[in-house]
């Protein structure tokens, strides 16, 4: 059975998809409750700093400590956000899957963050289907163009 959580954050990938954004979604979690939610929305806002974990932590808002919250992402965060998990002291971070893109996991395990990678296969076929349909976006997302 998957992972609650993470069927919260391919849910906000697919509201970024039908949006005409990069299916990336993410969720926080805090006492095993989401507290907040974002999706990838560079393209719909015209904003390369708004990924999924960027928009979910805006979304957050002011908590206080992360220390005791679980970052969720349909994708291995990208050292961007990755960089945002290690700032705020999150202690732990799950993701869908980082065939289609390795992202920073290193960084955030130097750092003392706990990353587990679920290899789910709706994340991959999602991030699969788009960067072949939309490569062009992709490599802009990912800095490659």
């Amino acid at each position: 059975m998957k992972d609650h959580f993470l069927v919260e954050a391919i849910k906000e990938a697919k509201l970024g998809l039908s949006e005409g954004g990069i299916p990336i979604g993410s969720v926080l979690v805090r006492d095993g409750k989401v507290i907040a939610r974002g999706h990838n929305k560079r393209v719909q806002e015209g904003n390369p700093m708004i990924h999924a974990e960027i928009d979910c932590l805006i979304n957050a808002g002011r908590i206080g400590s992360y220390k005791n919250t679980v970052l969720y992402s349909t994708l291995m965060p990208c050292y961007l956000c990755s960089g945002a998990a290690v700032q705020f002291n999150i202690k732990k971070v799950v993701v869908g899957e980082s065939k289609t893109f390795p992202g920073g996991k290193e960084f955030m395990e130097s750092h003392g963050i706990e990353v587990i990678d679920m290899n789910d296969q709706e994340c991959m076929d999602l991030m699969t289907d788009f960067i072949s349909n939309n490569p062009e976006l992709w490599n802009e997302d990912i800095g490659e163009l």
